[in-house]
């Protein structure tokens, strides 16, 4: 029996005592009752306080309430009892035969175990909005890491979730990047105010070694021609290193299109319409500060010049007129004024901030090694970039890592804790639990023993350890939704470490595979089922961290 059964069977039951006019409400009956898993073991499988609730609306005592639902819950199939305690909670212990159950459900979902059906609402997520000028360093690689989860989750929950990378491709940036380019090329230092580290004059050397003629080009072709190749060379590199590190993006989009298409325009149109924009100083304005902007936000200057702004709106209108039902931003700890400046601009175009746009703002990282900072890199001058990250730590390690923690919070981490092959480490303890799972379910296949659900007997799971087990399996979809609702991967790697810990003190103390020349037993069966339920759910857990569940260690 799952939460969800359960709570069925107690609105059932709430139905049934209306019904009969045992009790009387003034509103219908609930059409869910949460129920929680008690802190305390011996209270029982779940708790609820659905009749502290209920109570003073029927006009009754919250406990006697309690004591009506009581009885008439424990007739119901599966429940085993249900106790009152203190005011009116009430803690019910779940039939041996209904919770093993859960396993049983767990290996007929399979990989879609923990997924909800479609909610029909399409949701688009941007992040890793970078230059393609340099490397992707450790800020993006936080966001890699932690809005591909987020992406995993909410597609979990039943959302249509497309990952959109923006590309800065437009500006002044993209004109130093070539000059430092073609100066490298020369032989020349770059620009004052131009782009260093070795990775320029490693993009030079394979832009002329591609094409020999660029160097006879005149100037200020020759400067084009540098900037377009190495914008291609760049990208291609962001491109490959993100689906190494296992993020996968839908759209990579050019803000370049923006303006060579009537995005723009468009934009201006949605804001004219709403009656958003004024002149003045010569200049064409936003009035963000109706919906408590700082001030208002240029979108035209008054040379004729589209600020940044302007392809920020436009972008935020395509993406709507694309059909995206909700637009998610995640931007670095040095955004914090986009915030509002984002939701009013929403506001602007006739949305509303929190339901078509949200915007999440992740903090800094550090990486220490042998107790300093990382900070300089041979390759990219002054920053750390994603490729040496993972050669130095790893996908698995530094993606893992990097989610389990709130986004919203500065995080400090450690190369040798994180690399570190030892059950401290929360990664390999989790994988290595994984692994264990499969070593077992192969080991039983040798014996001819096989997670057979023709012959399971869910009844025979009657230890308090399976039973802590089974109930852990049974929380993963409630742990998927709330991750997906609060933006929160983290909740499913914490989910994962504790239902590891489960796993391994149920498996101390339960035996799973027969000894010597014992011959197999239904009761090795029941357990080689609960086993191959949760490698299941650890690797489906796993896997929306975009982190791998290894078979062996």
């Amino acid at each position: 029996m799952t939460p969800d059964q359960l709570s069925d069977a107690i609105v059932a039951a709430l139905t049934s005592l209306v019904d009969a006019g045992r009790v009387t409400l003034p509103d219908p009956v609930p059409a869910q009752v949460r129920v929680e898993r008690p802190k305390v073991k011996e209270h029982g499988d779940y708790a609820t306080n659905i009749a502290m609730q209920l109570g003073k609306k029927a006009g009754m005592n919250p406990r006697a309430f309690a004591e009506l639902l009581a009885a008439e819950l424990a007739a119901s199939d599966g429940i085993a009892g249900a106790e009152v305690a203190g005011p009116g909670f009430l803690n019910i212990r779940v039939a041996a035969g209904a919770q093993g159950e859960i396993a049983r459900h767990v290996l007929e979902a399979g990989e879609a175990y923990g997924y909800a059906p479609p909610s029909g609402r399409k949701v688009d997520m941007e992040f890793i909005s970078a230059n393609p000028t340099g490397p992707l360093h450790l800020g993006h690689t936080r966001w890699a890491a932690v809005g591909d989860a987020i992406g995993r989750v909410m597609a979990a929950a039943g959302d249509e979730v497309t990952r959109e990378f923006y590309i800065n491709d437009r500006g002044n940036q993209m004109d130093k990047f070539g000059a430092s380019l073609m100066a490298r090329a020369h032989g020349q230092e770059p620009p004052e105010d131009g782009y260093l580290g070795a990775y320029v004059a490693d993009l030079a050397a394979r832009i002329v070694e591609d094409a020999p003629s660029i160097m006879s080009l005149p100037e200020d072709e020759q400067l084009v021609a540098f900037r377009e190749a190495g914008y291609t060379l760049q990208l291609g590199e962001h491109q490959s290193e993100l689906a190494e590190f296992n993020t996968h993006f839908d759209v990579w989009f050019s803000e370049r299109s923006l303006h060579e298409s009537d995005a723009v325009e468009r934009g201006m149109v949605k804001l004219r319409e709403q009656g958003r924009l004024f002149e003045s100083e010569g200049a064409t304005w936003m009035r963000t500060t109706d919906f408590g902007d700082d001030k208002d936000r240029v979108l035209l200057r008054g040379n004729g010049e589209l600020t940044y702004f302007a392809s920020d709106t436009a972008y935020y209108v395509d993406k709507r007129d694309r059909g995206f039902d909700t637009c998610i931003y995640l931007l670095g700890a040095d955004h914090h004024g986009y915030v509002g400046r984002l939701n009013a601009m929403a506001a602007c175009v006739g949305d509303t901030p929190g339901e078509q746009i949200e915007v999440l703002i992740g903090q800094l990282v550090k990486i220490m090694q042998d107790g300093k900072e990382l900070k300089l890199s041979k390759r990219a001058g002054t920053i750390v970039s994603l490729r040496e990250l993972i050669d130095l730590i790893g996908v698995d390690p530094l993606r893992y890592t990097l989610i389990r923690y709130p986004a919203d919070s500065p995080l400090t981490l450690d190369v040798a804790e994180m690399t570190r092959k030892s059950n401290d480490n929360p990664v390999y303890y989790v994988q290595y639990a994984h692994a264990r799972l499969s070593s077992i379910i192969r080991n039983g296949a040798d014996l001819g023993l096989t997670a057979d659900l023709d012959r399971f007997d869910p009844s025979l799971l009657v230890e308090d350890r399976a039973g802590d087990l089974l109930r852990a399996l049974a929380e993963f979809p409630r742990v998927v939704a709330r991750a997906a609702e609060l933006r929160e991967p983290h909740r499913v790697a914490r989910y994962l470490e504790d239902t590891a810990s489960t796993f391994h003190k149920f498996y101390d103390v339960c035996r799973v595979l027969p000894q010597g020349d014992e011959e197999p037993t239904d009761t090795h069966r029941a357990r080689l089922v609960l086993v191959a339920a949760t490698r299941q759910v650890v690797a489906t857990g796993l896997d929306l961290l975009g982190v791998s569940a290894p078979e062996r260690m």
